[in-house]
């Protein structure tokens, strides 16, 4: 599957920390046959990319709609359609479908939510 992931608050801390099990997860959803996108409604989010040294788990990186989501997606030249997001915003999960993480504001060593992520991927993937 293609799985694309938010950056703020899903990956990255208001501070700018890695959330907990990143690179454990991403290295199981790979070895599990499935590729990871990078999206952000920022931007392209390449800096994040490289100062937490993701590269090699990350097959692409796009601008993320915050509206409009499947209009966007072509505006935006998203050339890869994502089969599942993870994200902490709402309303992208539901029209596009995927796993509605709980927001990263603050560093937390014990963040287990990424687990929850590779969890539902799993059960999706089943179906």
């Amino acid at each position: 599957m293609n799985i694309f992931f938010d950056v703020d608050y899903t990956l990255i801390s208001f501070e700018g920390r890695l959330r907990p099990n990143v690179k454990e997860v991403f290295q199981q959803l790979l070895d599990d046959g499935h590729k990871i996108y990078i999206w952000s409604g920022v931007g392209l989010r390449h800096e994040i990319i490289k100062k937490f040294e993701l590269e090699p788990y990350v097959s692409g990186v796009y601008w993320k709609p915050i509206e409009h989501y499947e209009e966007k997606l072509v505006e935006l030249k998203v050339d890869i359609r994502p089969d599942f997001i993870i994200d902490d915003d709402f309303g992208i999960v539901e029209a596009l479908g995927g796993y509605l993480i709980k927001a990263y504001s603050l560093p937390n060593p014990d963040d287990k939510e990424l687990w929850k992520a590779y969890e539902a991927i799993q059960k999706h993937s089943q179906t």
